[in-house]
């Protein structure tokens, strides 16, 4: 039975739309394949690991049978990515194995029945619904993304906490270390509502938004995320705990205060973090008026050491931080300026666009 005939790349993109969460190893072998529906000309392919699932709809039926399989995702898109580009693709089902054939190109893969695939049950009410632009929602997790913990066990913490809040939706992440709090207005109103989605769930939204005004429209329920947007439909379990309250690790009132040139500020970090070790980011700020001096050390008494000129007129602070959280959040912004806000050696600081209230980064210090 002819499943599919179609271009070469009309058929891969879909496959790479579902495939990036396939789980190689995985303790139920099926979910290494994907599930490929078909009623005439509407094909569908889904895939999942039991937490995530991802379907994406394409016109590219052959003949009015309905039918449906399962086959290893990784082997039947590294097939289509090593065929010609211009090539036509068919795919036929035929005694339980399926068969591609481009040009004098066969291959016979093994499938699974449809019927034994777990798909994730979808909830029964949504509770909120938000619509907004793509690039928006793209936007929201870029700027918090990198502060999510991994593998933490604070299970809370592998994710992103994403709250609706009168027309506001907000986007926050920590690791305990640092905290990055993002929010953007919308038309809309919604009842206070906080959910927690998964690291794995936001990583792969990155990937499938594209940065354009196409609405994405989420439905959230009690224990379960679902976007669609384009032609893709994503259902996502959600993380259960209680998120910290990101309101209380803000700081405010902070009167030692200083803007500084993103870029600059983020070449003389790099520098200097070329003499930190793997064991140890740590990099030492001096804040005194009109100054602004980087070191670092490492075990081999090597050292590093930045000065910058800085419109400041506050204490002087003498301050320690890991690297790596102020090189994070100074690469992922695109801005020309950032803000720095300082209470004393041992208060965290708290990074912010001038102008504008809509992004925080609270990082804490560490002892040099």
């Amino acid at each position: 039975m002819q499943l599919v005939k179609t271009t070469r790349d009309t058929l891969l993109r879909p496959l790479q739309i579902v495939s990036g969460i396939v789980e190689r190893r995985h303790t139920m072998p099926i979910l290494a394949n994907i599930l490929i529906r078909k009623e005439g000309e509407s094909v569908s392919f889904l895939s999942t690991d039991t937490e995530v699932q991802i379907t994406t709809n394409a016109e590219i039926g052959s003949g009015a049978d309905v039918t449906g399989t399962t086959v290893a995702a990784r082997k039947l898109l590294d097939i289509l990515r090593a065929l010609p580009e211009s090539g036509d693709v068919t795919i036929t089902l035929q005694n339980k194995r399926l068969a591609v054939q481009s040009g004098k190109s066969r291959f016979a893969l093994q499938t699974l029945a449809a019927e034994e695939f777990p798909t994730v049950q979808q909830a029964d009410s949504y509770s909120a619904t938000v619509t907004l632009p793509q690039k928006t929602l793209k936007h929201l997790f870029n700027m918090v993304h990198f502060s999510m913990a991994q593998q933490d066990i604070r299970y809370y913490l592998n994710g992103l906490l994403l709250v609706l809040d009168g027309q506001n939706v907000i986007a926050v992440a920590t690791d305990g270390h640092r905290l990055a709090f993002c929010q953007v207005e919308t038309e809309q109103t919604f009842a206070r509502q906080e959910v927690i989605i998964p690291r794995k769930t936001i990583i792969e939204l990155q990937r499938l938004l594209e940065e354009n005004d196409e609405p994405v429209q989420l439905d959230i329920a009690a224990n379960q995320v679902k976007l669609t947007f384009a032609d893709i439909e994503l259902i996502s379990k959600l993380v259960e705990g209680k998120f910290p309250d990101y309101t209380r690790v803000i700081p405010k009132g902070y009167k030692n205060e200083f803007t500084i040139g993103r870029d600059e500020l983020l070449r003389s970090l790099q520098r200097a973090a070329i003499m930190t070790s793997d064991k140890f980011k740590g990099v030492r700020c001096i804040i005194t008026p009109g100054s602004m001096k980087i070191s670092s050390t490492n075990a081999d008494q090597e050292e590093a050491v930045e000065e910058l000129e800085i419109d400041y007129g506050g204490d002087s602070v003498d301050i320690g931080f890991n690297v790596t959280y102020l090189l994070d959040v100074l690469n992922n912004l695109k801005c020309d300026q950032v803000n720095v806000a300082l209470g004393d050696s041992n208060s965290s600081a708290l990074i912010s666009i001038p102008e504008n209230a809509d992004f925080k980064y609270v990082v804490m210090p560490m002892r040099i």
